[in-house]
């Protein structure tokens, strides 16, 4: 996968730490100011649900996005970014996990039907995707580990699927925030509230966070650097 000529990983990497700040930062503001905080347990059913988007952005797609840029990031050795890579999508999925229960914990304990919205049947599949292609990277590139000349094929296709379902998780988000939102306005919400601008600017963070993540991943880290993929040595 070629990088844009003359194009810097690095401000959209920037941009994407900043980013990621601010939309984490926005989605706590939402609910824990806005919809009264989060809780596992609770006679206010809403409070399970809040776990919900909090982990699925700051745990899912944040540390995701982190994972994503993580070899362009930091300045260790390939086999420790590799690992860091590995670690930091492993907590990904997990909180994923957890940030999908409690979504349905908050279903079943409300008389709510489960997996009725396009966001729900997006979502379940992204995290799928997700696990497998966790799956996949680890016994490639990790352990047991395929011989080099197989890692070096399927390199390209680890980043293409990677990015394909990152693109996902993100659009996944952006469907959710869409839903809720919706409900809320349903539910007597006014249109133009401080909550309703503060949802809408949330997904937009989101989406600018997603697209510099993508430009960070597919530029070269400096404008000399080599395009596309080296065959993996034998270390």
């Amino acid at each position: 996968m070629a990088g844009f000529p003359s194009v810097k990983a690095a401000p959209f990497t920037y941009a994407s730490h900043a980013l990621a700040v601010a939309s984490a930062a926005m989605v706590l503001v939402w609910c824990v100011h806005f919809r009264g905080g989060l809780a596992f347990e609770s006679s206010d059913k809403s409070l399970i649900f809040n776990i919900h988007p909090v982990l699925m952005l700051i745990g899912f797609i944040i540390i995701g996005s982190e994972a994503i840029m993580s070899y362009k990031t930091l300045p260790w050795s390939h086999e420790v970014n590799k690992i860091v890579h590995f670690t930091l999508h492993a907590i990904a999925l997990v909180l994923g996990a957890v940030g999908i229960y409690a979504a349905f914990k908050f279903h079943n304990e409300s008389g709510i039907d489960n997996l009725y919205s396009l966001h729900s049947w997006v979502g379940l599949g992204t995290i799928s995707l997700y696990g497998i292609q966790w799956i996949l990277g680890f016994v490639t590139f990790f352990f047991p580990g395929a011989p080099p000349a197989l890692r070096g094929k399927f390199l390209p296709w680890h980043v293409l699927f990677g990015l394909f379902v990152y693109i996902l998780a993100v659009a996944t988000a952006e469907l959710g925030f869409l839903e809720k939102l919706t409900f809320l306005e349903s539910s007597g919400i006014y249109k133009y509230s401080s909550e309703a601008f503060l949802v809408n600017f949330t997904a937009l963070i989101v989406i600018f966070l997603g697209a510099s993540v993508v430009i960070s991943v597919i530029a070269p880290a400096h404008a000399d650097a080599p395009r596309g993929y080296s065959e993996i040595s034998e270390n």
